[in-house]
């Protein structure tokens, strides 16, 4: 797949309206539209940022499908929400997880 469509994927994935996705990118709705039709190119390295960056995905993934570090997009929402939070919360997050783990590897 190329830019449009993992653009796509992602607009979807994340349940986004292409209106919704311009506003947090600073571009216009008609310009987004543009790089979404069969017989579009691809932007910019400046624009494709923005896009990224309001999708918190890389350009990388945007042009090639495949993150540097594999992850989901589920999972790059989740560590995108962990990072923000406080240390304390982290922690808790951190036994959670862990008691989580041991317990599946507990034979039932």
């Amino acid at each position: 797949m190329g830019f449009k469509e993992n653009l796509r994927e992602e607009i979807s994935y994340q349940g986004l309206m292409v209106k919704e996705l311009a506003a947090k990118a600073g571009l216009q709705p008609s310009s987004l539209s543009n790089y979404l039709r069969e017989n579009s190119s691809i932007p910019s390295a400046d624009i494709a940022v923005k896009i990224a960056n309001a999708l918190n995905v890389s350009v990388e993934y945007l042009v090639t499908g495949t993150e540097i570090t594999q992850l989901t997009p589920d999972v790059r929402i989740m560590a995108d929400k962990i990072s923000k939070m406080s240390a304390r919360d982290r922690r808790c997050l951190e036994a959670l997880v862990n008691a989580i783990e041991k317990e599946n590897k507990t034979p039932q």
